[in-house]
């Protein structure tokens, strides 16, 4: 696997409703990145959703928008999604508006998720 990216993401706090089948907490966040690929940060804050099941399972999904610049400097977009069951397996999906970067829409994706002081850093793997 080859590290792609590492998007330091900054959490802020969090909204829970728990039903009778499931919790769901959401938690708005932050997050930029500089690298060889993309350089840029988010406009709008994204959201981390996990619904936690009564037996302790999880579903994650996070979703957001950086705005920035290819590796040729022009501007772009990627939208991100991050779906998994665990913080440690996760599967992003990436679309963007850069040519340069199409080829991230159609490549085997993992990432992990590591703390930091203010939040959390997602490491994206091809």
């Amino acid at each position: 696997m080859k590290a792609i990216m590492g998007i330091k993401a900054t959490l802020f706090p969090a909204e829970a409703v728990e039903g009778e089948r499931e919790k769901i907490v959401m938690i708005p966040f932050s997050a930029e990145t500089q690298g060889e690929l993309f350089n840029g940060r988010t406009h709008i804050n994204g959201t981390d959703t996990q619904h936690i099941l009564p037996d302790g399972s999880m579903r994650l999904s996070a979703r957001y928008i950086l705005h920035g610049t290819d590796r040729d400097g022009n501007e772009c977009r990627l939208f991100i999604e991050n779906c998994g069951n665990s913080p440690d397996n996760c599967i992003p999906v990436i679309r963007t508006d850069s040519p340069r970067l199409a080829f991230l829409e159609n490549i085997p994706l993992s990432s992990k998720v590591e703390a930091y002081e203010k939040g959390v850093i997602v490491r994206v793997f091809s």
